[in-house]
């Protein structure tokens, strides 16, 4: 739903140069502001690949996010994360990626799972990890299976598309349209010249 006060439209850049607007001049603008926010909104749903559009919750937080949102039709790296892996230092070196990507387009996520017994029981120790010991600054999910038949409905679409993960700290670089999925296991670092060239593929 889309809400816009007439204090947004005072904002608006068409009235940058007019002084104070009157109350007569903010109701004439508000339907123009209005359906250029609706056009928006339909162009921006005809952009996002279905697999993307479920609402889902962040981790440790109540809050809920809609991943066609966040991802806005451009290229992501999604992997599946555990707080007490092997791998888990490669946290550093995807936020690094995330930094190193944000401003071209790049849109990470990680999904937290307990599917490989190596995800803390509680959410705010997982996230303690994520954002406390490695810093992390991309968006991170509540916990959630990423194989097997209660899989999330995202995995489950990678899944479909480039197999299933096998274990923590899979990478799937994934073109903006979702017709490319390109896999990668744990043992390939986030620095990796492979895992860079992949995402250059799709920016």
């Amino acid at each position: 739903m889309i809400s816009i006060l007439a204090s947004d439209v005072i904002e608006n850049n068409e009235f940058a140069n007019l002084g104070a607007p009157n109350e007569k001049d903010i109701m004439m603008k508000l339907p123009l502001v209005i359906f250029a926010s609706l056009l928006s909104t339909s162009a921006f749903a005809a952009t996002c690949p279905s697999y993307l559009d479920v609402e889902v919750r962040k981790l440790h937080s109540d809050e809920k996010i809609n991943l066609c949102e966040l991802t806005q039709g451009k290229p992501v790296l999604l992997v599946n994360t555990a707080s007490n892996c092997g791998y888990t230092p490669q946290f550093k070196a995807l936020e690094a990626l995330h930094k190193e990507y944000k401003d071209k387009g790049l849109v990470v996520i990680g999904f937290p799972s307990d599917d490989f017994f190596q995800e803390e029981n509680d959410e705010k120790d997982t996230a303690k990890v994520c954002y406390i010991n490695y810093g992390v600054t991309f968006t991170m999910l509540a916990t959630s299976p990423v194989r097997g038949s209660d899989a999330n409905s995202v995995f489950k679409y990678l899944g479909d598309k480039a197999g299933s993960p096998k274990w923590n700290f899979y990478k799937y670089v994934v073109s903006g349209d979702g017709n490319t999925v390109q896999q990668f296991n744990s043992k390939v670092k986030p620095d990796s010249a492979e895992l860079k060239q992949a995402i250059e593929s799709v920016l």
